[in-house]
């Protein structure tokens, strides 16, 4: 047998070493973070012993002691309870918090079973789920992508690949539906959620290009849905608080990972002149209390009134300041001057106490 040529033995190990660097992650890959950046990753190793550590390990219990209940489809804007795949869909979805309660619980005590259980749940939804680009429907993937800022330095390649692949879908498609201003939803809280899940992908992917799109995405729901008094338009078309929470907190979610990526969007204004800050200081007096509204008492929707004529909760009646508990945990992480409002109305989160604590 004759030896191969020696420039072929170079080329079939240089084809073999580039093949081997494709399946590790690079330094860049396992530092690229939507929200939660490694160094705090890292750092979640001190701190299993506090209470909201030990809910998400217990959640994470709970999580790794079942199957995932993944769909091919998730639907639930505009339909109630028992109509169409309402509640299926509300049962799978239950596994989007479970991935980011298995990341945390891996974070924080290193057990592989979570890392493993947070995979296959992955796995799952990656398999089956096809993308509707309804971010009514979808804007609690959120859950999945803190889920991966959390596992994904130990994820196998094909893994890695796989979610880059699916956040790439996810923001390309999602900056491809273009508002139509025909339709009440070219500026109320559906394109704030749009915007929400675009720019959450773009950081995770560290795609300069995606992330200047969604950027402009985020100016854009700023000039047509702040008035000048920061009042959204939700409160126009609702006549309820309810759809003013609803359509801030994922703006402010997307503004609190951008400025863990030094952006400072909370402070960007739109076009009459109005940011999240003037939004937030005018539900202010709403949230302490100093004010009171009749919930959904003149909304130009008429869903909003069949689901007050079957007793949905909140959709009726005073609205209660508690509701808005996230968003001014999530405002507190942007801007100390909320940390006293968002303590009056109720705790975080357990992974918004545990990866940024006050």
């Amino acid at each position: 047998m004759t030896e191969p040529p020696r420039r072929g033995i170079a080329l079939a190990l240089l084809a073999a070493t580039l093949a081997l660097l494709c399946l590790r992650p690079s330094t860049a890959d396992r530092r690229a973070f939507a929200v939660i950046p490694a160094d705090v990753v890292a750092g979640l190793r001190l701190e299993p012993r506090t209470a909201p550590a030990q809910r998400a390990i217990r959640a994470a219990d709970r999580a790794t002691g079942r199957a995932p209940h993944a769909l091919a489809a998730i639907h639930v804007e505009g339909t109630l309870p028992h109509q169409g795949i309402y509640d299926q869909s509300e049962d799978a979805e239950r596994d989007w918090p479970a991935m980011r309660d298995l990341g945390l619980a891996y974070a924080l005590i290193g057990n592989v079973v979570y890392l493993r259980a947070a995979e296959r749940y992955l796995d799952a939804w990656l398999d089956t789920y096809r993308i509707s680009l309804d971010p009514i429907d979808e804007t609690n993937l959120d859950n999945v992508i803190l889920a991966y800022d959390l596992v994904r330095a130990d994820l196998p390649a094909d893994v890695r690949t796989r979610m880059s692949a699916w956040m790439r879908a996810l923001a390309t498609g999602y900056l491809a539906v273009r508002p139509d201003v025909r339709r009440i939803t070219s500026t109320n809280n559906w394109q704030s959620h749009r915007v929400k899940l675009i720019a959450l992908s773009a950081f995770s992917l560290d795609d300069p290009a995606l992330i200047a799109d969604a950027e402009r995405s985020f100016r854009s729901q700023l000039d047509g849905n702040l008035r000048r008094d920061g009042s959204p338009v939700d409160f126009e078309q609702r006549d309820a608080l309810h759809y003013v929470v609803y359509d801030l907190e994922p703006l402010v979610t997307a503004a609190l990972a951008a400025q863990r990526h030094g952006r400072r969007w909370y402070d960007l204004a739109g076009r009459d002149g109005a940011s999240l800050k003037t939004a937030l200081r005018w539900l202010e007096p709403y949230a302490r209390g100093e004010r009171t509204h009749e919930e959904f008492a003149h909304t130009a929707i008429q869903f909003d009134r069949t689901r007050a004529a079957v007793g949905a909760p909140g959709f009726s009646g005073l609205w209660d300041p508690r509701s808005s508990a996230t968003l001014y945990q999530l405002a507190a992480r942007l801007d100390p001057r909320w940390a006293g409002l968002a303590e009056q109305l109720g705790p975080p989160s357990d992974w918004l106490a545990l990866c940024f604590p006050l």
